[in-house]
């Protein structure tokens, strides 16, 4: 997405969390986070993938037309394919998603979840711990060093793993700095949402030990994942690939093969 569009979806989820719209459920999610299990499940020997559940997206359009209905069937297929996690894109308006898919996600799949949303509150870290969300995202890109901070330290007090995404050398320093369980890099250029898998190859040397290495975006194939992997990523986000697919469990299963 562009830098535009960007800005235009940070002032809308920070207008939304001004007007009360991150309402916690009544009732919270049990079991609660589990932070811990999301990192030690992409630690796991093997290809380790976080499979995502998105409807759309600023860039690519509609992606899985009716994704509210799909959210179980595809969950299930992502655990027969040996996902080692769950993304699930949250944000409503302009990616069609819904907070409720987190429980819902978890619950038939039994895998670790990710909340992957625009973070720029707390209150929306409330609103992903009360899901039974496992980890979040977390932006480099759309907050400035001291929220970053502040935010990482308090996923870590509720028990959330972070995924801190970075774009390029720079950001990959500044994600370095709050100590993220997982640090991304998105082959996702935010100018002219290309993706590159040679530039995010080049990328994973400026990832310092400790983090597990996660390539995002532009995932498509075996060779994509053996690429990243030769290069030192440990884990990889797959998204529009795997929903696009005709049978998700069997692209799960070629692309860990």
């Amino acid at each position: 997405m562009s830098a535009d569009v960007l800005g235009e979806i940070l002032a809308d989820v920070r207008q939304r969390v001004e007007n009360g719209q991150y309402a916690l459920p009544e009732k919270a999610a049990a079991p609660g986070p589990d932070g811990g299990r999301f990192v030690a499940s992409l630690r796991e020997p093997g290809v380790r993938i976080i499979a995502e559940i998105k409807q759309r997206s600023p860039s690519a359009g509609e992606i899985l037309p009716g994704a509210d209905g799909k959210v179980e069937s595809l969950a299930l297929a992502y655990r027969r394919g040996h996902a080692a996690a769950i993304s699930v894109v949250t944000d409503e308006k302009f990616f069609g998603g819904n907070p409720a898919w987190i429980p819902r996600a978890r619950r038939i799949s039994g895998l670790p979840v990710l909340m992957k949303d625009f973070i720029v509150s707390e209150r929306q870290l409330d609103l992903a711990a009360a899901l039974g969300a496992d980890a979040v995202l977390l932006i480099v890109r759309a907050l400035k060093a001291e929220e970053l901070a502040a935010l990482a330290e308090g996923a870590r007090k509720r028990r959330l793993a972070t995924v801190v995404e970075a774009h390029g050398a720079e950001e990959i320093s500044r994600a370095a700095q709050v100590r993220p369980d997982v640090l991304g890099v998105n082959a996702r250029d935010l100018s002219s949402f290309e993706t590159d898998l040679t530039a995010l190859e080049k990328l994973a040397a400026a990832i310092p030990q400790g983090p597990v290495r996660l390539a995002e975006s532009g995932i498509r194939s075996r060779e994509d994942v053996r690429r990243l992997a030769n290069a030192g990523f440990e884990a990889f986000l797959v998204g529009e690939a795997l929903l696009r697919s005709e049978d998700p469990e069997e692209m799960m299963r070629e692309l860990k093969s």
